[in-house]
C-alpha cells in the first residue's frame, strides 16, 4: 500500500471536513470513523481528520498513479474552499 499526508493550519478545520466531504460525497461513498471521516475512492481511501487548529488528510492506495489521483482530488478542492484563508496542501508521501 502507499500512503501519504497533508497537515493543514486552519481555524475551521471541522467545517472544511465536512464540506469536502458533502462535496465529494456526490461520487463517492462517505464513511464516518472515529477520527472524522472516509472517503472511498476506486482502490484506495481518503481520510479526513479535523483537530483543534488543523486538518490532517491521509491518502491509502494500491498503487502510485491511484495514490496521486486520491491526493489531486482531496488537495485541489480544499485549496478552492479555502481559497479566501489562503489554504495549501503539502502532500508528504511515507
Amino acid at each position: 500500500m502507499f500512503n501519504s499526508t497533508a497537515t493543514v493550519v486552519t481555524d475551521a478545520p471541522a467545517r472544511y471536513a465536512k464540506q469536502l466531504a458533502a462535496h465529494l460525497g456526490r461520487k463517492l461513498t462517505v464513511e464516518d470513523t472515529e477520527t472524522g471521516r472516509r472517503l472511498v475512492f476506486e482502490g484506495g481511501a481518503g481520510f479526513l481528520e479535523p483537530g483543534t487548529d488543523r486538518l490532517v488528510m491521509r491518502a491509502v492506495a494500491e498503487n502510485a498513479d491511484t495514490l496521486a489521483v486520491i491526493e489531486d482530488v482531496l488537495g485541489r478542492h480544499l485549496e478552492r474552499f479555502g481559497q479566501r484563508s489562503e489554504l495549501t496542501v503539502t502532500w508528504e508521501r511515507a
